[in-house]
Formats: C-alpha cells, structure tokens, sequence
C-alpha cells in the first residue's frame, strides 16, 4: 500500500487519484490488476449507454404521474376541512398539476398550441390521434385548463383504473372509461370530453406513417350525435418522435390481441418539437349517421396529418425543429 500512497503524491492530480483509487480496490477486494476490469465495464457502459437512455427516459413521465399523485394527497391531507364547504375543492389542485405539467411540456419539448379558437365556448367532442403514450393530450389539458380555465375530461383504456394509486389522479381530472351513456352525460353537463378511437391498438401499433387504426368504429360518432355536439379534430406534430414503440413484432401483437394489456415496450422520451394542432369543429347534424359522422372525422384528422407532418416521421428532423419558427399559416 505504500507505492499506492506514493502514486497518490506525484504526477498529475487526476491521475493520482485515480491510480490511488484502483491501489484501495485491489487491497480491500483482493484481485490484482482491478483497473483493467474496471476499464472493461466502463467501456461496456459507454457502450450500451444510448441504449439503456432510450428506454428509461419514458420512465420519466410514470415518475411525472406518480410526483402528480403524491402533491394530490397532499393537497388533499392539507384541504380536508375546506370539502365540506367548497363547491370544488380540488381547482387549486388542478391548476397546480396544470403548472406543473404544463412547464415539463415547454421545457422538454418546446410544446406549443394552435388554433385553440377553434374550440367552442360550450361542450364537445375533441377527437385526436393516440401517440406511443397520452402524454400530448397531457400537455394540451394543461395548457387549456391555464390559457382559457377550461376542464377538459378524457375517456381512457380499462387498465388505466388498474394502476397502482392512479385513483385520486383518475378523479380529479374526470377520466372516466365509458359507457357510452357516461359520456354523452359528460357533454350534456356542458363539458369537454376528449377521446381516442384508436386507442391502446393505435398507441401500440401505429408508427412514423401516422396510420390511422380505428377500424370500423363509431360508438364517439353517436355519442357526439346523442349529445348534439360538435366534434372538435386533433393532431400533434412529432407526437411519434418523442416516444416510439416495437410493435412491428409481430408476436407482441398477437400477445396484445389475446389479453388486450399494453404488453409492447416503449422507447425514446427524445425532447422533439411537439406542436398540437386544432381543426375547425364539425357541427351537429340530426341527418347525419354514425357512420358518416365518423368517416368525416377521420378524414378531418387525417387532413391535420398531412398538412402539418411529415411522413415518414424522422426523430433528428423532429429534434432540429426545435430551433424552427413556425409559419404563420399555422
């Protein structure tokens, strides 16, 4: 050991500590030449260091959800006394998530949104397409609920209610997983109510051709048509980019199809450039069908697709807009 503290004593610094730091291991483990092993597994971190990156930064939105939870019951804990005599006792709770939310949105991705005026003073339908995870939605439900004080509740997959300690989250935001009558109750009460129809299928198993998979249905379209309003379109720009999934397998596609759980790995959480584009509302028709309502939504979406994507989807296209001005026409 003492040749080690002598290393520790001459030559540059850095080098010193780190000669001495390898003397320290290989006394106290017992194996000799440590700094090669060392080398090896710090090369093999440097190695697969992008790789573990691209599936632990989605983790950071789960740990976003659960930071939501925990001020949530604070809140709670710190506002019991005032539920007894508070028509609402959760606003200030949302508008703190809003912030919240709404600062990780401008922050990570740059996130705008367009065309807002679009969105009538009443109650309706907001329509969009599902990226890898919701988190666009997310980002656009706060930004609504700062800029105009406006709620609006969603429609989410049945194993969203099975989280672990998503109930407080799940209520206060008004996300309700149907029926039907549930939501058209939702809108006659005068409120927004958002939905995916491709839901989990579409998250899963789209990609950067921005398919559209809703296959044959309708049931938001009579919902809409129950409730006598207008469907509002939705489309976010790079929604793919920031998280993409491996649904191209095409085992993990017959497995979601079995159990219907969202059973596909995640990659990404890339600070891409998101912007949430609004379309003119379709307005309520009494002629109209189901069936036809629902293709002119589509058609809508898809018209907010081609117009403000390009496809394919590209992530370091996607990363470079954030140093781009969009245009006014948007």
């Amino acid at each position: 050991m003492t040749g080690g503290n002598e290393s520790c004593t001459a030559g540059p610094t850095s080098m010193s500590y780190l000669t001495c730091l390898t003397y320290i291991l290989e006394e106290w483990t017992g194996v000799e030449h440590i700094g090669d092993y060392l080398s090896y597994a710090f090369y093999i971190l440097w190695l697969l260091f992008p790789l573990v990156v691209v599936f632990v930064l989605p983790g950071v939105i789960v740990i976003l959800f659960y930071v939501s939870i925990l001020l949530l019951h604070i809140y709670k804990r710190k506002n019991e006394l005032k539920e007894a005599y508070s028509h609402d006792v959760w606003s200030g709770a949302r508008e703190m998530l809003a912030t919240l939310w709404d600062g990780h949105g401008r922050i990570w991705h740059g996130y705008e949104l367009h065309g807002v005026e679009n969105i009538p003073p009443g109650p309706g339908l907001v329509v969009f397409y599902h990226g890898a995870t919701p988190v666009d939605y997310i980002y656009f439900s706060a930004r609504l609920h700062i800029i105009k004080k406006r709620r609006c509740s969603v429609v989410a997959d049945h194993f969203v209610f099975r989280l672990p300690g998503f109930k407080i989250l799940l209520d206060v935001h008004g996300v309700i997983h149907g029926p039907k009558e549930a939501c058209v109750r939702t809108l006659k009460q005068g409120h927004l109510l958002a939905i995916a129809p491709g839901g989990v299928r579409e998250a899963l198993f789209s990609d950067e051709m921005y398919t559209i998979l809703w296959s044959n249905r309708k049931g938001f379209a009579q919902v809409a048509i129950d409730a006598k309003v207008p469907i509002i379109p939705m489309f976010t720009q790079n929604v793919r980019e920031g998280v993409r999934t491996l649904g191209g397998i095409k085992i993990l596609r017959s497995l979601y199809e079995r159990i219907r759980l969202p059973v596909v790995p995640l990659y990404g959480g890339f600070p891409v450039k998101l912007r949430t584009f609004i379309g003119e509302p379709i307005p309520y028709e009494p002629n109209m069908t189901a069936e036809e309502l629902a293709e002119k939504t589509k058609a809508a979406v898809q018209g907010l697709i081609e117009k403000h994507q390009k496809i394919p989807g590209n992530i370091f296209r996607a990363l470079m807009e954030r140093f781009q001005t969009q245009k006014k026409e948007d």
